[in-house]
């Protein structure tokens, strides 16, 4: 994690925030979206359909080079198949690489919700889905990582390993921001 208010340092125009499923991307998202004020977008929201249809891949890739090319931006969620075009417009890079039980949690936590970041809601856990996140950090992590080390953009990667760190991060962020506002 990086060191209290370093991130005033580095301004995030282009931001992205990964991670496994129930992690809290979205939470965590929409936090710094009000501290930062830049346009949010959810991939989830690109990719789904309320009728549970998809998006064809040429389309969604479209639609996110679109936004890629704007000067801002926060997007929400990991698409390996796009992550590395992402990743060289990014100039931050949230990972929020939590212990499988923390995100399994998650998941427990937000089931039968509405939420803004998905175009249904689900009121039982897929079995396939859960299997997918209890796996997510032995066969997902290791391509995420790769794809890291692989990028040749210069972005910054910020890791919370728990919930507690990123929320600190946020907290330190707030002080910043309204030191900001009062000092100007």
């Amino acid at each position: 994690m990086m060191e209290p208010f370093e991130h005033t340092e580095y301004p995030m125009h282009k931001v992205l925030i990964i991670g496994c499923p129930g992690s809290g991307k979205s939470t965590f998202a929409r936090k710094l979206q009000s501290l930062l004020q830049l346009p949010l977008i959810y991939l989830d929201m690109l990719h789904h359909h309320p009728d549970h249809s998809l998006t064809p891949p040429d389309q969604f890739d479209h639609m996110l080079h679109k936004i890629l090319i704007r000067p801002q931006w926060i997007i929400d969620g990991n698409y390996m198949r796009t992550m590395a075009l992402r990743l060289r417009y990014a100039d931050t890079v949230f990972y929020l690489d939590y212990d499988p039980a923390v995100c399994l949690a998650g998941i427990l936590e937000r089931e039968g919700t509405k939420r803004v970041d998905m175009p249904w809601e689900t009121d039982e856990n897929d079995a396939e889905f859960i299997e997918y996140v209890k796996t997510f950090q032995n066969l997902q992590c290791p391509k995420i990582e790769a794809l890291l080390h692989a990028s040749e953009s210069t972005f910054r990667l910020i890791r919370f390993t728990t919930r507690e760190q990123s929320e600190q991060y946020l907290v330190e962020l707030r002080i910043v921001k309204e030191k900001g506002v009062r000092s100007a």
